[in-house]
């Protein structure tokens, strides 16, 4: 047993500080980057913002929404291919689409029909998902897949550490998903006690990630779970994170999965982790005797169309860039100076703004 002394931090331990700016306005920033990869010849243009791969948020109809603006859907792992074939009839963008795997023989089988379907033209990201990306079983998987995909872009995770990060990119991975226990649907923490305060998570990652890499390119990262706010996805982008991913504030919409429910004639949206016991009875019919579950179920107010919500979400980016004198998305993390903050104010100020 050994105790780390230093401190780590989320994103509400932390406010950006400003700075002397040559931008007039907000739409002078850019938010659309160009990437390329360590392994994958593929080179990816669009805004690096990807939805979770959750039923409430990873579906084919927010891909229908999403990609016009450039935004990747991570699709959930629960639509059959019977569904993939019918969807990809009309859907022909496949640079904001990611295929859904786990690392289970039945999932890696599903994959390799969907190849022999002639399927896998129509998505370019392939997101190899786990909740404990530690497991030595995730590492096989990611040289596997490489091997029968070389030409897709690969990601894998969740992780939180320096060394599993560079270790699943020298082993197949082009981008590593950061994150465990940080998302409101997610209950990984309470029930383990496992977990590394996200921001810090995304700083370390991304640090040792970006120093491996080759003519080709460099690895990658993505900033998945904890953001409740658009702030918290500026600071995510400006602690280097190359993507950001996030289920909660993708949920609750007209185009988002789940059920919607009305109370007392108020609307709400379904909202669960893929680790709760509604996702595991619905979806796989049991709760397997030996598991806990890490996920939550929850409804959320009904937010009605997406579109304005994207339009302020790009809006607070454009304006962060503004603050800190950033002209491209890219910049953000050479600009960004992080102030620690007092956390009890901070819970103050949040449950007054929540009672407003």
């Amino acid at each position: 047993m050994r105790i780390e002394e230093e401190f780590k931090l989320d994103y509400d331990d932390v406010l950006l500080r400003p700075k002397r700016s040559t931008l007039n306005s907000r739409k002078e920033v850019i938010l659309e980057r160009t990437f390329k990869f360590y392994h994958s010849p593929k080179v990816w243009t669009g805004i690096p913002i990807m939805t979770a791969n959750m039923a409430t948020c990873g579906t084919f109809e927010m891909a229908k929404v999403l990609a016009p603006y450039k935004i990747i859907t991570t699709i959930h792992k629960y639509y059959t291919i019977k569904e993939y074939k019918e969807f990809f009839k009309n859907f022909k963008n496949p640079d904001y689409i990611a295929y859904t795997t786990g690392i289970r023989e039945a999932d890696i089988k599903k994959l390799k029909t969907m190849k022999k379907e002639n399927l896998q033209g129509n998505f370019s990201f392939i997101c190899i998902d786990v909740p404990n990306g530690y497991v030595a079983k995730l590492l096989k998987v990611v040289e596997d897949i490489r091997k029968i995909f070389p030409e897709h872009i690969i990601i894998a995770g969740n992780v939180v550490t320096n060394e599993i990060s560079e270790e699943l990119i020298l082993r197949g991975a082009d981008i590593v998903k950061v994150g465990i226990g940080p998302g409101s649907a997610c209950l990984t923490r309470r029930m383990t006690g496992v977990g590394y305060p996200q921001l810090s998570a995304v700083i370390e990652c991304a640090d040792a990630a970006h120093g491996i890499s080759n003519p080709q390119g460099c690895g990658l990262v993505i900033a998945d779970g904890g953001q409740k706010y658009p702030s918290c996805v500026a600071k995510a982008f400006c602690a280097g994170a190359d993507f950001n991913m996030f289920g909660s504030m993708f949920s609750g919409f007209e185009q988002s999965g789940g059920k919607l429910v009305e109370i007392d004639g108020k609307k709400y949206k379904e909202y669960f982790g893929s680790s709760s016991n509604h996702a595991m009875i619905n979806y796989y019919g049991k709760k397997d005797a030996h598991r806990a579950s890490e996920g939550r179920y929850t409804l959320i107010p009904y937010k009605g169309d997406i579109h304005n919500f994207l339009q302020d979400l790009f809006g607070s980016l454009r304006s962060t860039g503004t603050y800190i004198g950033a002209r491209r998305l890219k910049e953000f993390s050479k600009r960004a100076t992080f102030v620690k903050v007092n956390r009890q104010l901070t819970n103050y100020l949040e449950k007054f703004d929540q009672k407003d």
